[in-house]
């Protein structure tokens, strides 16, 4: 069994919705059935007794190595924790090959359960050992180092239960939320929108106390000590008891409480400086601990804290209490779990020390043995909600003191005898002010109810019903698509708005190119939808990139199919037949918000049956109204866009609007049928979007096919008196559709310049000449700049096998190079006559066309 081209699958995707790893597996032909394999399923379950039924609801088909694999990879993730359920094995047209595709949540945790199987299949094939245990241990392990902590992970969940998208931008605790010029950002608990300055005051701890000196908010007496024996003479300034503590620590490190004597106060001090070198001394406030979580203007949740501690039984030792309490499923020893396990180090032994106690002393009865000065969960400490107990001053002055110090979110440590009267009636008071607040003792506290402080959060940042997201419109077809993303695009622009495009010549923000080359694929959509600067997104959605990684969002506002085609890369990755690819190209229309919009092809069968894959609306265009699929569509009221009288017609019901054929030049007046195909598709995108009709009509009218507005796609130029066309067509429907552009053209002579893609099928190449050879007099074959796997000269002759029986052509070039071939063709062009040029290396070939036109206007007689 040989395992290749494993990827991850990161948005919905041909399988599944759900993020996977998919791989191709490889069996030999006598491994290639478990029915061909004596005990193997035995050994299998033997090592690992969980994997469940191999066969399908009681189904006696032949189960392949490869689908045990994928079980297995299933089946261990689940072992260890992770809620995993979608998996599937499809066979292939080769024999004994097969795609397995398993769901994932962690994508290295997906990755190392693979390898787990790939090793539990090998074992039990092998007859020998696999260590289970150990492996549910690296999978939960790794999971636990990549997942979200439970902070993060609390504002996600809440982010995800409203619909808002997410992405991790880091492999810790950076999150963005929503899309474009409505995305926000957190670090763990921490918000975009918190100063980096409000940050540094919270870590300042005397800079802190002053602020909230000033708002009136009590703080225990204190100063900042440059010694030991600088903090030994401001704890008899203050009068015992005292707290030492680092100036801009955290997470209560270096930290010590309670402190009435110099022995205790010097190794505080100590402790201190091995942290931070500024320290502070304070008064000791007695009573209990308190952690207060303001969001905005608002306190969202209270815990009482508890340092971590053991109650004695008269029977056995302190260590062996430790070791009672730690063995509790809830603690952890991570942030994964409600508790966290009781330190039992240094810390804590010194703590014991001063209570006159070693590890090995045995309690009485009832006695309560503390074993850390400070509260902390991260070290074993306990929380109680006390939420609904704060007295309203307590809850106005801990927003008050995040409101001097600056933080969106902020947790207040208050030490007070009750909560439920005001600091100033029990001489309490604020003793921290902590940007991103940890957030697990309110999500899920050792005792009392948990809160739900990660929807507070996004609702301080998203409003009640905001979602973050931008209008997005997905586009993917066999030809027209960069047209009508860039259609879709101009229009949008018109309506104000700034739009992020992505197409097979880069990725634009506002207009401005940010990255060349074929950027239909989901990292350049990634790149669009986390720009800043973008209003709405427009976005060339190729096959290559929904096969390599899925879609780059959750879902689209409106997703158009222009038409599918069977010279669209059939062939490749597995993807053979026309059905094949439909059901490829159909994955944007399967992924449509419920309120969005499916703008689909009635002329094109397959994509006229994508309707039915909709959850949200479908909009049908085609030439013709009364097409079947048009008329019965409109005989329901629903929205259609066609041609009739020479205007475009958008209709739905009554209300019907009204474009003329001759307000928009990218068709010539109508006679570019594909032209007017990809105006009708764009219109219906826009129309779903609510764009004023006024501004889709002047957006139409100043939308010319030139090579600025529209690089490679049918761009008009004029050459001593002749037509030449450029366009990046490279497939027989784009032949097709551009012959049939050419033939609503006058022209004394037709000559056509073309090359052919290397990684389409024979046929396909071969077909693309027999098109053109009925419309074309001149056929100028030169080779592309790549070959895409084919051998040099191999594409030219099946171009010229193409043209074997072609009834109008009657020369036939071969030129070695692009731009020569484009030289060789315009150079024998005289008025009157028109060149389509099939361009390859679309910039470089458009240039040179333009600098010849240049060249040659420069040298006409004034």
């Amino acid at each position: 069994m040989k395992l290749s081209r494993i990827r991850a699958l990161r948005g919905p995707n041909l399988w599944t919705q759900h993020t996977a790893i998919e791989v191709v597996v490889a069996c030999s032909p006598n491994r290639c059935s478990i029915a061909d394999l004596p005990g193997f399923e035995a050994r299998l379950r033997e090592r690992f007794p969980a994997i469940g039924s191999l066969r399908s609801n009681g189904q006696d088909a032949p189960v392949s190595l490869a689908h045990v694999l994928g079980l297995a990879a299933l089946g261990l993730q689940a072992q260890a924790g992770c809620p995993v359920t979608f998996r599937r094995t499809t066979p292939t047209l080769e024999k004994g090959v097969f795609q397995v595709i398993v769901e994932y949540t962690q994508e290295s945790v997906g990755r190392l359960a693979l390898e787990l199987a790939q090793a539990l299949c090998q074992a039990a094939l092998d007859d020998s050992p696999f260590d289970l245990p150990l492996a549910l241990t690296q999978l939960q392990d790794l999971d636990e180092d990549v997942r979200l902590g439970p902070s993060t992970g609390a504002i996600v969940d809440a982010a995800v239960a409203r619909h808002i998208p997410y992405r991790r931008m880091t492999e810790g605790s950076m999150v963005a939320f929503g899309w474009g010029s409505r995305q926000r950002r957190i670090q763990a608990a921490e918000i975009d929108a918190t100063s980096a300055i409000a940050e540094g005051i919270a870590q300042d701890k005397q800079l802190t106390k002053k602020l909230l000196t000033a708002a009136g908010v009590p703080v225990p007496q204190g100063r900042e000590v440059s010694s030991a024996e600088d903090a030994w003479a401001a704890a008899q300034e203050i009068g015992m008891p005292v707290v030492v503590k680092p100036r801009d620590g955290n997470q209560g490190k270096g930290v010590t409480v309670n402190i009435t004597n110099r022995e205790q106060l010097l190794a505080a001090y100590q402790a201190a400086t091995e942290f931070r070198t500024h320290v502070l001394v304070e008064r000791f406030l007695p009573g209990h601990d308190f952690r207060l979580l303001v969001v905005g203007n608002k306190l969202v949740a209270a815990a009482q804290r508890e340092a971590p501690h053991v109650v004695g039984d008269g029977v056995h030792s302190i260590q062996a209490l430790v070791n009672t309490v730690n063995s509790d499923p809830r603690r952890g020893s991570g942030h994964a779990t409600s508790l966290t396990k009781i330190r039992f180090d240094d810390i804590a032994l010194a703590c014991l020390a001063d209570q006159s106690l070693q590890a090995d002393s045995i309690p009485a009865l009832g006695q309560r043995i503390t074993l850390r000065r400070n509260a902390n969960l991260s070290t074993g400490g306990t929380a109680t909600d006390v939420t609904d107990d704060v007295h309203p001053e307590v809850a106005a002055r801990a927003v008050e003191a995040a409101k001097m110090v600056g933080l969106d979110i902020c947790g207040v440590d208050v030490v007070t005898d009750s909560i439920h009267h005001s600091l100033e009636e029990k001489g309490g008071g604020v003793v921290e002010v902590n940007a991103a607040p940890g957030l697990r003792m309110h999500i899920s506290p050792s005792f009392g109810k948990g809160r739900p402080v990660g929807e507070a959060i996004i609702a301080h940042m998203f409003g009640e019903h905001g979602n973050g997201r931008i209008p997005l419109v997905a586009v993917t077809g066999t030809n027209g698509k960069t047209t009508t993303v860039r259609l879709i695009s101009h229009l949008l622009t018109q309506s104000g708005l700034r739009v992020g495009m992505t197409n097979t010549d880069g990725v634009y923000i506002a207009g401005q190119r940010i990255d060349t080359g074929d950027c239909s694929g989901p990292k350049s959509a990634r790149n669009v939808l986390q720009h800043p600067d973008v209003d709405a997104a427009v976005l060339e959605t190729a096959r290559g990139g929904m096969l390599r990684e899925g879609l780059a969002f959750d879902r689209c506002d409106v997703a158009v199919v222009t038409n599918v085609g069977t010279g669209d890369h059939l062939g490749l990755n597995f993807i053979t037949t026309l059905e094949d690819l439909v059901v490829l190209k159909r994955v944007i229309v399967q992924n449509i918000a419920v309120n969005g919009v499916a703008v689909l092809n009635a002329a094109d069968p397959a994509v006229a049956k994508m309707a039915r894959h909709c959850t949200g609306t479908v909009t049908f265009f085609a030439l013709d109204r009364h097409h079947p699929v048009m008329a019965a569509h409109l005989a329901l009221g629903l929205r259609a866009v066609y041609v009739q009288d020479g205007c475009l017609i958008a209709a739905q019901g009554a209300q019907v609007t009204r474009i003329a054929l001759s307000q928009v030049p990218v068709t010539l007046d109508g006679a570019i049928g594909f032209q007017v195909e990809n105006v009708m598709a764009a219109m219906a995108a826009v129309w779903g979007l609510g764009l004023d009709w006024d501004v889709v009509r002047q957006g139409l009218a100043s939308f010319a096919g030139d090579s600025d507005n529209a690089l490679g796609r049918f761009n008009l130029l004029t050459y001593r008196g002749a037509t030449v066309i450029a366009d990046y067509g490279h497939n027989p429907d784009a032949m097709s559709a551009l012959v049939q552009a050419v033939n609503n053209m006058p022209a004394n002579r037709r000559t056509v310049v073309i090359s052919g893609a290397g990684d389409r099928r024979d046929e396909d190449i071969r077909q693309q000449t027999q098109i053109l050879g009925q419309a074309f007099d001149d056929v100028v074959l030169y080779q592309d700049q790549c070959q895409r796997g084919r051998a040099d000269g191999e594409v030219i002759a099946l171009l010229r096998e193409g043209l074997i029986g072609a009834t109008r052509t009657q020369k036939v070039s071969e030129i070695t190079g692009e731009f020569l071939a484009i030289d060789t063709a315009m150079d024998q062009l005289q008025a009157g006559d028109l060149c389509l040029i099939l361009v390859d290396q679309v910039e470089e070939a458009l240039a040179h066309i333009r600098s010849k036109i240049k060249l040659a206007s420069h040298s006409l007689p004034t």
